[in-house]
Formats: C-alpha cells, structure tokens, sequence
C-alpha cells in the first residue's frame, strides 16, 4: 500500500456474488449470455476514432502494488441498491463498498447498468429500493446539489464540456460549489493545471475545438474543481487513444495519493493496473468482486466479461 499524503484543502432473483481475492476462486468463469451489445474493447486496448494528440506522458501509469489498497474507513456503502426507468428495471440489487483512498473499477459491456448505478449514487436519479450511505450517512434519496456539496462529484459519459467557453472559464463552472472560499478558484485551478499542465497550454482556447483526448482532461480537470472526496468518472477512455488513456490512469493514480477516492466506470480492462478494487457488473448484478493479486488476472476477468 502506498503511503497517502492528506488532501489539500481543496424484481428479478439476485444470483450470488463472487468474491475473488478474500475466497476461494470458482472453477468456472461467469457466463454472459446476452442482452449486451458488442463491439466493446475488453482486450486492453481502446476504441479508435478520436483525435488524442494530448502529447505521450513521460511514463505510463504505474500498476498498483499486487494486494495492495486502501486501509482507510468505508467511505461509500451500497446495499441492495434498486432502479431503473419508467417501468422497465435496470439494477436487480447491486451492493459493495468502497474505502477512501481506493479506486473501484465498475466493468461491464454496455447495458450492464455501470452508468445507471453510477447515477444513483450521486443523485441524478433516485433509487427504487436500496440504501446508499456516504461517510456513514444515509444519503440513498439526496439531489445532484447535495451530493456535490457532500464532496461526490461526477465526470459524465461524453465529456460534456461547454464548447463555446474558454477551457478556464470551464473550470470557473466547476467551481462554483465553493465559490463562498476566498481564492479557491485560483488555488484548485492551478492544482489542476499541475495534473493536467496540456489545460495551461489551452486555457484560453475554446473547449469545442479540443481534441477528445483534452476535452476528457478538462472534464476530469473541471470534476476536481468541486473539490470531491470521491470523483466518478463515467467512461473515462471511450474512444481515446492508448496514449491519452495511460495519461488519465497516470491522473487517478495520483488523485488517490492526495486521498480522492475514485470509480471508474469502465469498458476497457486496462483500467485494472489502476484499480484496488474490481467489480463486474452483469444485467444489474455485481457477478465478482475482485481484489488483491486476482486484479492481475486480466485473461480471468476477460472471460467473465465475455463469456
């Protein structure tokens, strides 16, 4: 386990769960048998098609230590978390937890509910049944409003940057949750550009006309903006280059070291190398919860993605 600085001031049947890590391993793998589109990276690379010319980092992101982790208190809790839309049921129970200071990679094919879990938990939509608790209080029904000011902060599924404002006028919209601390835009802005030094380059560019690569890093960089405890980020290297995805994987890594807590909703299972905790969600169910050296095991996880 690394040592961590402190944070700068800134209705259908459940099937068991298998636990990798802390239990004995099945023999078998867990099925998928439909119900999931294709065309999904699960081999380690990433989709093509974006333009990622963010620049090489010097290095990839280091794996983390074999059994390595958080040993800090539980700062998020799920238990039996259901929802959906309309009538129609998407998350059949979904329970795990996370420590602070950990990254938990949520992995699934798409339709498996890793955004809609994600949703949830930060109040963009409200659960049917379950209980989430944040910091040991129950906050299952709180608004997106809340749970930004609590300190959880989503990144969304497709950047949504605002293409028509300057990248640092995108960071000033981040920041208005603490616009009442004197000098903390200024403060948390520089933070950033420290993580994310292409953001300085392009401060005043517009953010429509970034490449993929950058607008993701001013997504993240706008998410740290809200000074999270624990920052989501919802399909973090969809069509991004390898190179730019080795960087956002550098940016978790040392989020976690100044003790932001991380999920990663993710497609592609070279998220692991960052990850403390693994889960795999299938049709609404955590199907494993995998930790320790079995998070290495990238041929085992793959098979359960697949099949």
């Amino acid at each position: 386990m690394r040592e961590r600085r402190a944070l700068p001031d800134a209705g259908t049947p459940t099937r068991r769960r298998r636990r990798y890590g802390d239990a004995a391993k099945p023999d078998g793998a867990v099925d998928v048998d439909g119900g999931v589109d294709a065309g999904v990276d699960v081999d380690g690379d990433v989709h093509d098609g974006v333009d990622g010319d963010g620049g090489a980092p010097e290095e990839a992101a280091a794996p983390r230590p074999s059994g390595g982790g958080a040993s800090g208190p539980v700062l998020l809790d799920v238990r039996e978390l259901k929802a959906g839309y309309g009538s129609l049921p998407v998350l059949h129970g979904v329970s795990f937890s996370v420590r602070q200071g950990e990254t938990a990679v949520i992995l699934g094919l798409n339709g498996a509910g890793k955004s809609t879990t994600v949703q949830n938990l930060c109040g963009a939509r409200t659960p049917w049944e379950g209980r989430v608790e944040f910091e040991g209080k129950d906050v299952t029904r709180w608004s997106a409003q809340e749970a930004v000011k609590s300190g959880v902060v989503l990144v969304p599924e497709g950047r949504r940057v605002f293409p028509t404002l300057s990248v640092e006028r995108n960071l000033l919209v981040g920041s208005w949750s603490q616009r009442s601390k004197k000098g903390w835009f200024e403060q948390q802005r520089e933070r950033v550009f420290d993580y994310l030094p292409r953001l300085r380059e392009r401060r005043n560019q517009d953010a429509g006309t970034l490449s993929g690569g950058e607008q993701q890093m001013l997504a993240i960089g706008r998410g740290l903006m809200a000074n999270p405890k624990l920052l989501i980020i919802d399909e973090a290297s969809l069509g991004l280059a390898p190179v730019i995805v080795k960087e956002i994987f550098r940016i978790v890594n040392e989020l976690n070291d100044v003790g932001i807590t991380v999920i990663l909703v993710e497609q592609n299972i070279g998220a692991l190398e960052v990850a403390d905790l693994a889960l795999v969600l299938q049709k609404g169910v955590v199907e494993a919860e995998v930790r320790g050296d079995d998070l290495r095991d990238s041929t085992r996880l793959r098979e359960m993605l697949l099949g």
